[in-house]
């Protein structure tokens, strides 16, 4: 076996893990807490629960709320300068996605200067960061767990992957009574983040053995308990996909991506995207592209899917790749580009998929596509 890593932060996990965000901030050294959210956050009642907690312990704070979703990079470097200029010491952010990265990209450039932009790619962050405890308001993004950050940048409309070991939090907490205030939309397009992030780090081409127990389970749970959970809302099986969220993200932070969040990241980064929005039309079309470089490995994901394996691994992994559309149209999410993008901006994917060519999970996919394949797989997906 080649020698390996895997890194993840100090996890507090379970029903009203929340409650002890106090003593962890405490253990960081927390005596002036930057504290990211957002507005939706706001309104379900969760930041103030989260200030009370820090006044209980005595902890200081000040609020940083300048975020939106897919975070730009001005948010971000506004942050940087708020942090510094009250004298923060330790940085919280509660949310989904969107917040957990904006508090990544304030901590890079609090401490390392410059402009977000400086740190694309992996591994070019220098300086350690200041202390980061994420908690985690959806069952999907895994920045809590991961070593990415993503962000916009404004001026080239593309969605930024900032990889380093230096991004993983030290505290990630994990507190599935949370998902309870999340409307259907929210927790299906998290469920399905965090699938795609099981799946392409499954097939990735530096997965370990680490990593690809953490995938198959997250896949199972994640087929097992989203209708459940739209359904019922049921706490058990919001519980169940928080598990799979993390397993998911432990998988994907260590062993990185493929061309179908390359592809997210440009065409979300254009036309202001969620990523739960692009899973469901991309996912299949390209896990049907990389049969080619994967085959086995999907024949073991369609094992997990269908329950069963058919006769050959490659009708195992398209009867799973086949059944993986079927559950994507029993949810209400698009399964086409032209549900989401206007006729009139079709002509735009050719430069998208030139930008994403270049993204760096393209590095891990299993099958390297070249930028007029990739615009092959938006073209079928139209």
């Amino acid at each position: 076996m080649d020698i390996t890593k895997f890194a993840i932060p100090e996890i507090i996990f379970g029903r009203g893990s929340l409650d002890y965000a106090g003593q962890c901030a405490l253990r960081l050294g927390a005596k002036k807490v930057l504290l990211v959210s957002d507005s939706g956050i706001e309104k379900a009642g969760w930041v103030q629960k989260l200030m009370d907690i820090l006044k209980k312990e005595g902890i200081d704070w000040v609020y940083y709320s300048g975020v939106t979703s897919n975070p730009r990079d001005i948010e971000v470097e506004q942050g940087a300068r708020f942090y510094l200029n009250n004298g923060a010491d330790v940085i919280i952010a509660i949310g989904g996605g969107s917040p957990m990265d904006t508090a990544k990209g304030i901590a890079i450039i609090a401490s390392n200067g410059g402009r977000i932009r400086d740190y694309e790619g992996a591994n070019r962050v220098s300086r350690p960061l200041p202390p980061m405890m994420l908690i985690t308001t959806t069952a999907g993004s895994g920045s809590d767990i991961s070593q990415f950050c993503i962000i916009t940048d404004v001026e080239r409309a593309v969605k930024m992957s900032i990889i380093t070991r230096t991004l993983v939090p030290n505290i990630s907490i994990v507190d599935p009574l949370i998902l309870q205030t999340k409307s259907e939309t929210l927790i299906i397009q998290s469920a399905v983040d965090a699938l795609a992030h099981a799946i392409e780090a499954y097939t990735s081409t530096i997965a370990s053995a680490f990593t690809e127990m953490q995938s198959l389970k997250a896949i199972d749970l994640i087929i097992k308990n989203l209708p459940c959970a739209v359904e019922t809302r049921s706490l058990d099986c919001l519980e169940q996909l928080s598990i799979a969220s993390v397993a998911a993200s432990m998988a994907f932070s260590n062993a990185s991506l493929g061309a179908e969040h390359a592809l997210a990241h440009s065409l979300g980064g254009h036309f202001d995207m969620r990523h739960g929005v692009i899973h469901p039309i991309l996912l299949t079309a390209v896990m049907r592209f990389n049969l080619q470089g994967a085959e086995g490995k999907l024949a073991d994901i369609g094992q997990v899917i269908l329950g069963h394996k058919l006769g050959a691994a490659h009708e195992t992994a398209l009867a799973g790749i086949e059944k993986l559309d079927e559950f994507f149209a029993t949810f209400k999410v698009s399964q086409r580009l032209r549900q989401e993008i206007g006729e009139e901006d079709k002509h735009f994917l050719k430069p998208i998929c030139q930008m994403a060519v270049n993204d760096a999970c393209v590095l891990t996919n299993p099958r390297p596509p070249s930028w007029q394949e990739l615009l092959s797989i938006c073209e079928e997906v139209w």
